[in-house]
C-alpha cells in the first residue's frame, strides 16, 4: 500500500526561482566595489606662507568678568558695582578697530542667578565688544 504524502500534483516544475543565493552574491560584489573604489579628494591650491620654527610668545590681552556665586561681579579680580563694570565695558568698546580690542573672558559661577548673567552680555553687547567668551565651560559639561 503506498502512501502519498504532500497534496496533489508533484510532477509539476517549481515556478519560483530561489533568489537569495544571487543576492548574496550581488551583495558582497557590491561591498567589493565599494571597498577597492579610491576615495576622491577635491584638493584645492594655496598659497601659504613658509612656516615659522619661532615660537609665538605673544599673549592675546584680554579683560576677565568673574561672577561669583553671591552675584558679585570682578571686573580683573577687582570687585565692581554695575555702573563700574559699564565705564570699563565701555572704554574697552571705544578701540578702534574692532579687531585690536581685548577679548573679554566672561566666567560666571554655577550658582550666579542667570539674570546677572545675562545683564553682564547685554552691557557688552551695548558697549560694542567684539570678542567675547565663556571661560569654564568645561566644568558644566
Amino acid at each position: 500500500m503506498a502512501m502519498s504524502m504532500g497534496g496533489g500534483d508533484s510532477d509539476k516544475p517549481m515556478g519560483d526561482m530561489n533568489t537569495t543565493p544571487l543576492i548574496d552574491v550581488m551583495l558582497v560584489l557590491l561591498i567589493m566595489f565599494i571597498i577597492t573604489i579610491p576615495i576622491q579628494t577635491h584638493a584645492t591650491k594655496l598659497d601659504l606662507p613658509p612656516p615659522s620654527n619661532l615660537p609665538n610668545n605673544i599673549k592675546p590681552d584680554f579683560n576677565q568678568v568673574n561672577i561669583d556665586f553671591l552675584n558679585t561681579i570682578y571686573w580683573n579680580d577687582q570687585e565692581v558695582t554695575l555702573e563700574q563694570l559699564q565705564t570699563f565695558l565701555n572704554q574697552v568698546g571705544q578701540i578702534q578697530p574692532a579687531e585690536s580690542q581685548p577679548e573679554l573672558r566672561l566666567k560666571p559661577d554655577q550658582l550666579a542667578k542667570y539674570e546677572i548673567v545675562n545683564k553682564v552680555m547685554a552691557m557688552a553687547q551695548q558697549a560694542g565688544i567684539t570678542k567675547m567668551g565663556f571661560v569654564g565651560n568645561e566644568a558644566y559639561a
